[in-house]
């Protein structure tokens, strides 16, 4: 498998990032870039957007904030573009997003959050397969599951 990289998003690549595209019924499961980044901007402080790259090409994108009130990451909104899905190449990301978050950029906490909702099966499963299990919270319609880096 090629490999992964994360890459901040900022002017030079947010274009390619607004033009990712879900796959069909998957809208229901993640909000698109535009949102995402929109949130990034008022959580700036506490928060990091990465284009998902394979080589020079943009194949997705993951938020990655730090909530200071409960001192935990969480992973928001990540997705792999249509194209590109079935390929490994969100269990790279995770890995790499897990690296990341194990550099401690915004605290010291240990604890990774990610949501989903439990019909996601492929996303679910590979949440599980990372080692992420579910904490028995939920909102709406979304599991809560954690990790102890």
């Amino acid at each position: 498998m090629n490999n992964i990289v994360l890459k901040r998003i900022d002017e030079s690549n947010f274009i390619d990032c607004f033009n990712l595209k879900l796959a069909v019924g998957q809208e229901k499961y993640v909000s698109n870039p535009i949102r995402s980044l929109a949130q990034a901007y008022v959580y700036y402080s506490q928060c990091t957007p990465f284009g998902i790259y394979v080589e020079d090409k943009m194949v997705g994108y993951v938020m990655v904030i730090y909530d200071y009130d409960e001192e935990v990451y969480n992973i928001w909104h990540m997705m792999i573009d249509k194209e590109f899905q079935g390929n490994g190449y969100g269990k790279g990301a995770l890995k790499e997003v897990l690296r990341y978050i194990s550099s401690k950029p915004f605290g010291q906490s240990q604890t990774v959050f990610i949501t989903c909702n439990p019909e996601n099966t492929i996303a679910y499963g590979l949440y599980r397969q990372l080692g992420f299990m579910e904490t028995g919270r939920s909102d709406d319609d979304e599991l809560e599951l954690g990790i102890t880096l």
